[in-house]
C-alpha cells in the first residue's frame, strides 16, 4: 500500500507523500536521471547507493512503494570461482564469477567459437549475471550458442535498447517522428525533455 513515509536515519528526517500516480510518473521520469543523480536521491533516502542504474531505479521505486530497502540477491557459491583453481578457456569450461573476464583474450576465444562478428554486448553480460544468480553458470559454448542465436534473431533492425538507456530510446523515437532532424536538434530536444523529467522528480520527492 502506498502511504505517507517517515524514516529517521543519519541522512534525513522527513515526510514524503507518495501516491500511485506519483509512482507511475516516477517509473518513467527516473529513466532520464544520470547514475550520479540517482545515487544522490538514494543517499538522501538512506538507501545504499551501490549497483547498476537499473538496480538503483528498482531500489528507489521499491522503497517509495513499501518503505523497505531492496537488497541485491547474492550470487551463490556454485556460480563463483574457487581460489587457486585455474579455469582455461574451453567450450566446456563454466563461466564463473571471479574467473570470467571481458578482455581481448576472451573476445578472441569467442570469435573462434562464433566468428569474427562477435563483440561483447550489455545484454550478454546481463545473461551471464542472470545465470550466476540462478546458480546455473553457463559454459563458454552455451554462451556462444545464446549469443549467435540472439545475433541471428536481431535482423536488420538491431537489438532493442534497454529501458534504462533513455538517451538512445528518446533519440530513436525522435528520429522516427522527425526523420530530417539534425544531431543538434535531437540533443537540444533531449536536454529539454531530461530537464522536464528532472523537475518532475524533484517536485514529487521534494528532498
Amino acid at each position: 500500500m502506498l502511504a505517507e513515509l517517515k524514516r529517521k536515519s543519519g541522512y534525513y528526517n522527513m515526510r514524503i507523500n507518495i501516491t500511485k500516480d506519483d509512482i507511475d510518473q516516477l517509473k518513467v521520469s527516473v529513466l532520464f536521471l544520470k547514475v550520479g543523480e540517482l545515487r544522490e536521491y538514494l543517499i538522501k533516502l538512506g538507501i545504499p547507493k551501490e549497483g547498476k542504474k537499473i538496480f538503483l531505479i528498482e531500489k528507489l521505486i521499491h522503497f517509495l512503494e513499501t518503505g523497505r530497502i531492496k537488497k541485491e540477491s547474492p550470487i551463490p557459491n556454485k556460480s563463483r570461482s574457487k581460489r587457486g583453481e585455474e579455469y582455461i578457456l574451453h567450450p566446456k569450461t563454466l563461466i564463473l564469477k571471479g574467473a570470467y573476464k571481458n578482455d581481448a583474450v576472451t573476445r578472441d576465444f569467442f570469435k573462434s567459437l562464433i566468428g569474427e562478428h562477435f563483440h561483447f554486448t550489455a545484454r550478454g553480460i546481463d545473461w551471464i549475471n542472470e545465470k550466476w544468480l540462478s546458480g546455473a553458470p553457463p559454459t563458454y559454448q552455451q554462451y556462444a550458442d545464446m549469443w549467435q542465436k540472439a545475433y541471428e534473431n536481431r535482423g536488420s533492425a538491431g537489438p532493442s535498447p534497454k529501458e534504462e538507456w533513455a538517451l538512445i530510446n528518446f533519440s530513436l523515437k525522435f528520429i522516427d517522428e522527425h526523420p530530417e532532424a539534425s544531431r543538434v536538434v535531437i540533443m537540444d530536444a533531449w536536454k529539454k525533455e531530461r530537464g522536464r523529467n528532472c523537475r518532475i522528480i524533484a517536485e514529487i520527492l521534494k528532498i
